[in-house]
This record gives C-alpha cells, sequence and structure tokens, in this order.
C-alpha cells in the first residue's frame, strides 16, 4: 500500500505589531507655552511699572486685559499638556 503524502505546514509568520500612537505633546508645545506665560508676566509688570503707559500707550489700563489675556492662553494650552 502506498504511503500518503505529507501535507506541508505553512510557515508561521508572527503577526505585525503595529506602532503604538505617539502619547506626549509636539516638540513646539512647551516652549510655546512658558513663553506665553513669562510674556503674560512681563506685560503685567511693565503695565504696573509704568502707570499704564506701556507697552501700548493708547489702550492705557486695558494693557492688563492683554497680559491676562496671554496667561489665560497660556493657562489653557496647560490643560492640554500630556
Amino acid at each position: 500500500m502506498p504511503k500518503s503524502r505529507t501535507r506541508k505546514k505553512a510557515q508561521y509568520t508572527a503577526p505585525q505589531q503595529k506602532a503604538a500612537p505617539k502619547v506626549g505633546n509636539p516638540v513646539w508645545f512647551v516652549p510655546v507655552v512658558i513663553g506665553l506665560l513669562v510674556l503674560a508676566l512681563a506685560w503685567i509688570v511693565v503695565t504696573y511699572l509704568t502707570s499704564f503707559d506701556y507697552p501700548i500707550p493708547a489702550i492705557g489700563a486695558w494693557n492688563l486685559a492683554v497680559g491676562f489675556g496671554f496667561a489665560l492662553v497660556g493657562l489653557g494650552m496647560l490643560t492640554r499638556w500630556q
């Protein structure tokens, strides 16, 4: 009686590993946040030291709003920090 042919087993190939999604911030994120917070602090300090005459003389006390606006944007960006 003839022997049956043996089946060839398929070579095992490991499934390809998917790259893990990158967790973290872009390189520019932290310098921008720090820059905004430092700019806000400097803007507010200059506004108080010059009795609301600088950095922009025409807007007067609104210089405080500009400084706090920079601070709010910087702090808002910090909520997205991973």
